[in-house]
This record gives C-alpha cells, structure tokens and sequence, in this order.
C-alpha cells in the first residue's frame, strides 16, 4: 500500500448544553457580546465525572461502527488531547482497553488545537511505513476543566467534546501531505497553566496570526496534495472563533466548498474540533464520498497543521 485513507468517522458530545444566555447568569456578558466577537450560540459541558476517556471511546466506538470494523482491526490508537488528567496509562490505551483492542500501538499527542490533524499525519506516516495497517485517531478534550468561569474572555469559548477517525492503508492515497510547524515566536499566546490548569490567551494575538498567517499554510497543503482550493468540496478548520474561520475562508478561494461552522452550535473544543466537525457534515450528507476536504488545524503553541483528505 503506498498510502491511508480515512474510511469512518464518528462523534460525541455531553447531553449538557449551555447557551449565551446561561452564561449571562454566571459572569458579565450577553448573548449579543458573545455572538459579535467568536459567533457562538451554545457549547457541550460534560459532567463532573464525565472523563476524556469516556468521550474518545463514545467518538470511537461510533466511527467504529461506521467502518464496519472490529477492534481486533486496529493496531494502532492515537488521542490528540490537552486536558486528560492521567499521565499514566494514557488516554489512547485506557480507550483501547476499553473497546477491546487488544496490543495495539497506542500514544497521546498534546500540540492543542492543532491535535488532530497532527495524529490524523502521524498515523498516516505509521501506515505509509509499514508499522500499523489501521488505525483509530481520536481527538477529545474536557476544556471546561481548564476554565476560570469569572473570565468571560475564555469561559464563552470552550467545551468539550471528542470526534474520531478509522484510518487505513489504501494504494490510492487518500490522506495528502501534512504542513505543519509552530511559530515559537508567540507560544505564551495560549496558555494552560498550573497543576490544576486554568486556560489564559492574547485574543487579539491569536486573531491577528491566525486571520494573517494561515490562509497560505491551507493554500500550501492544497499545492502539495495536487488539489486546486476551487476544488475543494469542503473546508473543516479548527472552531476557534467564527470571525477567524470566515476570514480564513474568504482567503481560501474556495467559492463552491462547504465551510464548517459547528462553532456556532458546539463552541472550541480543541483538539475535538475538527474530527467534530467534520463527523457531523459527513453525516448530514454535506459532502460526497471521495471529494477533497481540507482539514486546517491550528492554536496553542502556537501550532499549526493541515492536509487534503479524501471524504470517507
């Protein structure tokens, strides 16, 4: 095989729902405040017992399902996420204990926002050499857990939710190169600190590089997977502010692709943010299986990466 492709995806998110207007009960804010500066409307809040694991493994199993796979299928388990708790053993073996894959390559990648799209080319790679012939990519983050709720710059932001990917070695790529780095210039720009963490960022910092810098990294991975951004049937960037998607869209020359905008309804939820997305166009039936969709993540770091992927 000389390539992957994704061939299921699935998602999760907590029943619990929070809108503009509950968050108006908790600090000074309103629902016109919030909706004219990042363009949310509600978020998913999990449950205090509610786990990182628990969400990747709902994510999983439903994208396992898509796949028609058993977990005996899988050899390798990648979780993209910042906020588990448990350092030992980690996330991506706790969710293949529990889904009964059983001695499977198994790791945590941590690069924030941007976490998926790297463990979405990490297990690409894997497979490409050789190491692993399916794979299970997840991203999952509790980021409520990380929110200092008197400040209404981060607590309107960010929520939890998980979105996972089955990935397998295909002879016609389906997964086309990644474009990834990290601009060590400005890494104070989003900030998770402390033992028991509290999320802090440079609004303002991050809307200035993100709305500047990325649209030629999109424009960069389109050039290298051999894909024209006018044929591109979609376009699933990291949720990190509707303003910031737009902007990055109207740059993309992309006039007939779907834009993901689940921001608006799901809110940031990270390294979930992607897979989350791009699961729910898939099932809705937004995108034709087999049409070029570029994943664009990027945040925390500050880290960025993007590649053209075939829809499953």
């Amino acid at each position: 095989m000389t390539g992957s492709r994704i061939v299921a995806l699935g998602h999760y998110q907590p029943a619990r729902t929070l809108s503009n207007d509950d968050l108006a009960k908790i600090v000074e804010t309103d629902d016109a405040w919030i909706r004219s500066r990042v363009g949310i409307r509600t978020r998913h809040v999990a449950e205090a017992d509610e786990s990182v694991t628990d969400m990747a493994v709902r994510a999983a199993g439903k994208a396992l399902a898509a796949a028609g796979c058993d977990p005996a299928d899988i050899d390798l388990v990648v979780v993209a996420t910042c906020t588990a708790i448990e350092r030992s053993p980690n996330t991506a073996a706790q969710v293949a204990a529990r889904l009964g894959i059983s001695s499977p390559a198994a790791y945590d990648i941590n690069t924030v926002c941007s976490g998926f799209s790297y463990a979405l080319a990490t297990a690409d790679h894997a497979i490409r050499a050789g190491a692993a012939t399916r794979a299970l990519v997840i991203g999952a983050e509790k980021m409520t857990d990380t929110i200092d709720w008197t400040d209404r710059s981060t607590c309107v932001i960010f929520a939890d939710g998980a979105g996972a990917a089955v990935v397998e070695a295909a002879g016609t790529p389906g997964i086309g190169p990644v474009v990834w780095g990290t601009d060590t210039s400005r890494t104070d720009a989003v900030r998770i600190d402390g033992w028991k963490p509290v999320i802090s960022q440079q609004g303002q910092a991050v809307f200035r590089w993100a709305t500047t810098q990325l649209a030629p990294i999109a424009l960069e991975a389109c050039a290298k997977a051999g894909i024209a951004p006018s044929e591109l049937a979609a376009f699933v960037p990291h949720q990190a502010n509707l303003r910031i998607i737009e902007a990055i869209a109207a740059k993309l020359g992309a006039p007939d692709a779907v834009i993901a905008r689940d921001v608006v309804e799901s809110g940031n939820t990270s390294a979930a943010s992607v897979p989350l997305a791009f699961s729910k166009l898939v099932e809705q039936g937004g995108i034709r299986s087999g049409a070029p969709v570029l994943l664009l993540g990027f945040g925390g770091g500050l880290a960025y990466a993007g590649q053209v992927v075939s829809c499953p």
